[in-house]
């Protein structure tokens, strides 16, 4: 484009001549904009909506330099690919943007490949577009496929994707590094809905952990208001899970918030020796999973399909001011099969968990278990467990593998089943229980403690050292009254007040963590309101307390 080269010499020669003396200002090259639209032609010269180019594969001939922006006509239809490629973008704060113009979404429509590609290239917006799969695509490809694998562990720096719907892939939104280390910063995932995928809805992923010498791919990234929903697994994969709503791996510094999964995972295999979840983190680090709810989802094999979960090599994460409900597993797990120290300083706090374990009741609203989980917090949390169509189960199950691991202030409900059911000889040392409240409505309360069941919350105190602060008693074992009865009947997030104390019989009976145990507990409840001192048991502030 000799005609471009020239102006903006030009332009640039301007520039200096009119700075005099002073300071020589920024120069920034012109931007292009390219139009495609079914009418167009692939002879124009595509830098007018009069002048569009007619398919992708026109497009994809043309570089795209910082600040250049690929619009697609609003409401059609292209077959291929985008790629935008190591020689394109690359300027964070001058990026390529792929997205759509006129009225409504473009869509892009792949067989045999990713929808929209960027690779070992960052500084790159894709908005308002929809992304289907069909073919090779649903077995092997990301729908927004996002991927590094530059020898120099560079992090690449910018990456949006806004106001998309992505079906039909394997991944529906992938963000992806490798060996090297190379990755990503600096990512947003906004207002995407992602469904009808085979294996996940999104996913980051990065090397092999080593805990040795910890290394993530990606750093900073923030995904909010991302609806997962449908990715249902392979029937035919049966080395790992599939049919996953949000996993985040190979990550530093990560948020999901305000987001959804649910009804994922209804056909992942019965022969897998893992199954699908919600929302989960593994080999990570500095993680927040806040305000999203997570329901209906679904494992086929004998593990899993849960709401939330903090997986192997995970440390420094929260989990907190969440929803689950009718999963086929527990609410909320923190897991390892790992003995290697990395899974460590987590916490999950004023969460709320009801009707799990559909399918799996034996692993209860919350399970902790795995080969070395050290130094997590549980408090402020309202697990409720009623039963299920495959039977009761516990609040909580506790296995062996644990140290320093603590439940404070949370509010425990089970119907015909024990509160909470520890499969190990747990000593304090490995997990201490204070300051919860454990409720029974039908009145057969029990905790199953190393296969010794107590009957009541003394016996229990006194043959294991359980519920004790400060040398006193804790614990109660009272009815929280629930705005919706004893067991709430939830169907969404809206369902949510009913799980809220109706009364003060819990109102400040908490213990004050901060004092005791140095614990900054935080200041808003599940519903944002504000938690006094003492705080109340459970994940939300009775409104007689207020």
């Amino acid at each position: 484009m000799r005609g471009s080269t020239t102006t903006a010499v030009a332009a640039a020669a301007l520039l200096l001549a009119a700075s005099g003396c002073g300071a020589t200002p920024h120069y920034e090259p012109p931007s292009a904009t390219y139009y495609v639209a079914p009418g167009g032609d692939d002879q124009s010269s595509g830098t007018s909506p009069g002048e569009a180019w007619r398919t992708l594969a026109r497009a994809e001939r043309t570089g795209l330099a910082p600040g250049d922006k690929l619009l697609l006509e609003g409401g059609a239809r292209f077959s291929g690919t985008i790629t935008v490629g190591e020689e394109e973008a690359g300027a964070a704060d001058r990026p390529v943007t792929v997205g759509s113009y006129g009225g409504g979404r473009a869509t892009v429509a792949a067989t045999n490949s990713p929808g929209i590609s960027v690779y070992n290239t960052a500084g790159v917006e894709i908005r308002d577009v929809k992304v289907t799969g069909a073919g090779r695509s649903y077995t092997q490809e990301g729908g927004i496929n996002i991927y590094s694998d530059r020898e120099d562990g560079a992090k690449l720096d910018r990456v949006t994707v806004a106001d998309v719907e992505v079906s039909g892939f394997r991944a529906g939104i992938a963000v992806g590094g490798t060996e090297s280390g190379s990755g990503f910063r600096d990512v947003t995932v906004r207002q995407a809905e992602v469904h009808g995928n085979k294996d996940v809805g999104l996913l980051t992923y990065g090397p092999r952990f080593d805990a040795d010498k910890p290394a993530y791919a990606h750093r900073d990234i923030r995904i909010e208001g991302v609806e997962a929903h449908h990715n249902t697994g392979d029937p035919e994969l049966t080395e790992t899970h599939s049919g996953n709503g949000i996993i985040l791996g190979g990550v530093q510094e990560a948020t999901v918030r305000s987001s959804r999964a649910h009804d994922n995972g209804t056909r992942s295999s019965a022969e897998a020796p893992a199954g699908p979840v919600g929302i989960w983190a593994y080999d990570a680090a500095d993680v927040v999973l806040e305000e999203n709810t997570s329901y209906r989802n679904h494992t086929g094999s004998a593990v899993d399909g849960a709401g939330f979960g903090l997986d192997a090599n995970v440390s420094g994460s929260t989990i907190q001011n969440n929803l689950a409900f009718q999963n086929d597993g527990p609410g909320y797990y923190v897991y390892t099969n790992k003995k290697n120290g990395a899974h460590r300083e987590n916490t999950i706090r004023y969460n709320v968990a009801t009707e799990n374990g559909r399918k799996l009741p034996v692993n209860g609203a919350l399970a902790i278990h795995g080969q070395d989980i050290r130094n997590l917090n549980v408090y402020q949390n309202t697990l409720v467990m009623s039963d299920s169509p495959n039977g009761p189960g516990p609040a909580v199950r506790l296995r062996g593998g644990q140290s320093g691991v603590t439940l404070r202030n949370n509010i425990l409900v089970t119907e015909r089943a024990p509160l909470v059911t520890a499969e190990a000889d747990l000593r304090p040392r490995d997990v201490v229980m204070q300051g919860n409240d454990y409720f029974e409505p039908t009145g057969s309360w029990r905790i199953d403690w190393d296969e010794r069941t107590f009957p009541d919350l003394d016996a229990w105190r006194t043959a294991t050292g359980q519920e004790r602060a400060d040398g006193r008693s804790t614990g109660l074992a009272v009815d929280p009254c629930f705005a919706g009865g004893a067991l709430p009947d939830i169907r969404s997030a809206a369902d949510a007040r009913l799980i809220v104390p109706d009364c003060a019989a819990l109102a400040g009976k908490g213990l004050d963590l901060r004092r005791l145990f140095g614990t900054e507990a935080g200041t808003v409840d599940y519903f944002g309101r504000t938690v006094g001192t003492p705080p109340p048991i459970g994940a939300a502030v009775p409104p007689a307390s207020e």
